[in-house]
């Protein structure tokens, strides 16, 4: 019994220590918050301008330039780059492995487009 009394004792000790710490820090904290968020980038469309994706859905035809988007090839690559592409591709996006079954479609009919 007069040990359970020593240990929340020290328990309350420790959460008031804990409490003053955490106000004591809260300015420090909220200074370098503010900073962060000033120096982190921007998302807005300007950004967006220059980026290494595709932006736009797909086309109602498959054409070939999409086809090769899709890839991740050349639109004159050769047969082997194509199945290359085409099983690393469906290795992360087959739908047995959480993939999106349209997704794979279009990259199966990317594929076949590029075959002939």
């Amino acid at each position: 019994m007069g040990s359970s009394i020593i240990m929340a004792g020290l328990g309350m000790a420790a959460i008031g220590y804990a409490g003053r710490y955490a106000v004591r820090a809260m300015p420090q904290l909220a200074k370098t918050a503010e900073e962060a968020m000033k120096n982190a980038p921007k998302l807005d469309s300007s950004s967006w301008v220059n980026s290494k994706y595709y932006k736009g859905g797909f086309e109602p035809k498959m054409s070939k330039r999409e086809a090769a988007l899709i890839l991740g090839v050349s639109p004159t690559a050769n047969v082997k780059k194509i199945r290359d592409a085409h099983k690393r591709i469906m290795i992360l996006n087959h739908p047995d492995r959480g993939g999106s079954p349209y997704i794979a479609a279009k990259i199966n009919e990317a594929k076949d487009f590029l075959d002939k």
